[in-house]
């Protein structure tokens, strides 16, 4: 399962009179990473703290943190926690911290940071990339509306048709549902349905933990 956030993002909040600003971004490589700290650091050169944390690769192989001033292992480490914790991949977080002039303590500040990045992918939402497969049918005019109340019924979507001669549907299926549904085509109409399977690509869907 391959899961990350939905779109950058950008959160607020107060603790003990402290700002603390979430930025979320999706990256493919730590060059992307190391620039988009850099960026917020200079946005907010003013801020008494930009601790960051991101992890890349499939299997979270790549994992870095940063506690920006900070005592150490109170910022950066339980910020990657929550990505680690959520299985989050390719995705970079950097916590600004504006100091309003209470001490949070060391627990204070683990609760803060790990909370502030927990709060804005919950903000986002996340979304989890999924291999399909294309399904080419050929059928007769007269199948067409059955065809439709089917794939309805499947929760499958018509992504390009052709009205020829006889009718073209392609539509995309999850790659483990494929020879399921080529089964239950088969039987619901009688093998009157040419079907071939074609190229395969990755989509994004909501993922609902």
């Amino acid at each position: 399962m391959t899961i990350t956030i939905k779109t950058d993002f950008i959160n607020e909040e107060e603790i003990k009179k402290s700002r603390f600003i979430c930025h979320l971004k999706r990256i493919s490589s730590e060059e992307e990473a190391r620039d988009f700290i850099a960026k917020i650091k200079k946005e907010h050169w003013k801020a008494n703290h930009n601790c960051s944390a991101y992890t890349l690769g499939d299997r979270q192989e790549i994992q870095r943190t940063s506690d920006d001033g900070e005592p150490s292992g109170t910022a950066g480490v339980p910020m990657l926690e929550i990505l680690k914790k959520k299985e989050i991949i390719n995705v970079c977080a950097v916590v600004t911290r504006y100091f309003g002039g209470i001490k949070l303590g060391a627990g204070g500040l683990i609760r803060a940071y790990a909370g502030s990045v927990n709060h804005a992918i919950e903000a986002v939402g996340l979304v989890e990339f999924i291999n399909q497969r294309a399904l080419i049918l050929n059928l007769d005019y007269s199948l067409y509306d059955s065809l439709q109340r089917f794939l309805i019924d499947q929760k499958i979507k018509i992504s390009d048709s052709e009205f020829l001669s006889d009718i073209k549907v392609k539509c995309f299926i999850d790659e483990e549902k494929v020879d399921e549904v080529m089964n239950l085509l088969t039987e619901t109409f009688n093998g009157k349905i040419i079907m071939k399977k074609g190229d395969s690509q990755q989509v994004e869907v909501e993922f609902l933990s």
